[in-house]
């Protein structure tokens, strides 16, 4: 029960977080059309996840509680890979294939960069 308590704790926390910044996010580039709040929490996401993940592979130090706590339910609702899913068919839906493509593009490329720029960070301690 108390794995299951941890996820659900950091979920909630995160899902207020990316509610929150993506807000923000998006609120700096209204004119654009684009879903940058929804990048922003992504790319956010997958470098802290990178670097807790290297860091836990490296060192050793992140216990399995904060693992679930932070890095499965935190950052697995942070992370918004299910609304970039929807925003991308809206783009499609709504004719501007360019920027379903863009942004496929650059929250893949982006997102496994900051990843691994996470990781190779975490090793530098």
């Amino acid at each position: 029960m108390k794995p299951f308590l941890l996820i659900g704790m950091g979920g909630f926390v995160g899902a207020l977080l990316r509610f929150y910044v993506a807000g923000w996010i998006q609120s700096l580039f209204e004119s654009f059309g684009f879903p940058f709040g929804t990048m922003g929490v992504n790319l956010l996401g997958c470098l802290i996840l990178g670097f807790l993940g290297g860091l836990s592979e490296h060192l050793g130090i992140i216990p399995q509680e904060v693992r679930l706590l932070v890095m499965v339910g935190l950052l697995g609702s942070f992370t918004t890979f299910s609304t970039f899913g929807y925003e991308t068919l809206c783009l499609l839906r709504d004719g501007t294939v360019f920027y379903a493509i863009l942004n496929v593009a650059v929250q893949v490329v982006l997102g496994l960069l900051a990843a691994w720029a996470g990781f190779v960070l975490a090793h530098q301690f």
